[in-house]
């Protein structure tokens, strides 16, 4: 590994204490709780014995938390509860209620009863690389609040390490946790959900596609075909198994988004990881995926940080989305509308599509002019 990588690295391992859950139910008045229903693969640390940590559970959990989002911050951004620090409610993110279940069928109970209230759909989100369970869960809770995701939404919280020096153990965890989400999404397509998108950020989207490999080897049918659409945000997948995973998956659910970003410092350092150039999140055009039934969104004009999550984190890109109906073009099965209503360059190349999003400047430009 070359020194580049390492001192990298070692920023990294360097960053600040990781955020966790603070549940006050008494601020509930400030910043009323969205429910997101969870099911997780995550057991007790080895050495700390932490609940819903690093260690592998052979069954899956279900949970189900309500998560405030402070009023007082800008799109994009999460603030945890400081350490020895009481809650603020008004720019803090927080619990203000919470439930574990005894078993699937109390799980799926109060699933059913939520989606029959919120048109019967579903917004499964899968977490990256380097994430703990409250991570994954506020963040889930500020892309639904900022993104204005519809339904009812699902967390699937795999085990990660939630450490920059855990690539390897979450690369394996991620193949871990197939089974784990086959039986969330079983769980949800018999809760009653109509339409399922899968979201899944970075590792995530490795862990998707082989759960839908699974589910086509297997012969599961069910959920594929509630499927509504799947979205790949900065994927960390090779480029040549995502083809592989995808000829045996055979029809992609559609629509299949993946949005890359050509400033994506994470995935650059992946790729020297795995002794490549790219990997499916930064690639430069879409000529490699010509064949596949998929829509590339390009989003390196609206970059932030180190590239690796524009969806979530970029004001500019989420004002974007809302005000311009990107997201829902992104969505929408129709591949033309997609094209109408997302600025920027379009390309299609037999089956594929790819948009590179213009910069923020250059479409206020447009629409002065």
């Amino acid at each position: 590994m070359g020194r580049f990588v390492w001192v990298f690295v070692a920023v990294l391992a360097a960053c600040s204490p990781r955020g966790e859950i603070v549940f006050a139910p008494a601020t509930a008045h400030v910043a009323p709780g969205r429910a997101i229903f969870v099911g997780t693969t995550r057991g007790p640390d080895p050495e700390t014995g932490a609940p819903l940590s690093r260690g592998r559970l052979e069954h899956i959990a279900f949970a189900q938390f309500d998560v405030a989002v402070p009023p007082d911050r800008q799109p994009g951004d999460i603030r945890f509860t400081p350490k020895g620090m009481a809650p603020d409610p008004e720019r803090d993110f927080l619990a203000t209620g919470e439930k574990f279940y005894a078993d699937a069928p109390a799980f799926r109970a109060d699933l059913t009863q939520t989606l029959r209230a919120n048109g019967n759909e579903a917004v499964v989100f899968v977490h990256g690389y380097n994430n703990t369970l409250a991570e994954g869960l506020y963040r889930f809770a500020q892309m639904g609040h900022d993104l204005h995701l519809p339904g009812v939404l699902v967390h699937y919280s795999w085990p990660s390490m939630g450490h920059p020096l855990g690539y390897a153990y979450d690369r394996d965890s991620a193949l871990f946790a197939r089974d784990g989400f086959v039986a969330l999404l079983d769980e949800v397509a018999a809760a009653g959900a109509k339409r399922i998108i899968i979201v899944a950020h970075s590792m995530g989207a490795s862990l998707t596609m082989e759960t839908l490999r699974q589910m086509a080897l297997t012969g599961n049918t069910r959920v594929p075909a509630r499927l509504g659409g799947v979205v790949l945000i900065s994927p960390d997948l090779d480029v040549d198994l995502f083809r592989a995973q995808a000829r045996t998956i055979g029809h992609l659910p559609q629509p299949f988004v993946i949005f890359t970003s050509q400033r994506d410092r994470a995935l650059r350092l992946a790729a020297r990881l795995s002794g490549e150039t790219e990997r499916l999140g930064n690639l430069d055009n879409v000529d490699r995926l010509a064949d596949l039934q998929v829509t590339m969104v390009e989003v390196g004009a609206y970059s932030v940080g180190d590239g690796h999550f524009t969806v979530g984190r970029s004001p500019a890109l989420i004002a974007l989305m809302g005000q311009t109906g990107a997201l829902a073009a992104a969505l929408d099965s129709d591949q033309s509308t997609r094209a109408g209503l997302l600025p920027g360059v379009v390309l299609t190349v037999h089956q594929a599509t790819q948009i590179v999003l213009a910069p923020v400047q250059q479409i206020a430009s447009d629409l002065a002019n």
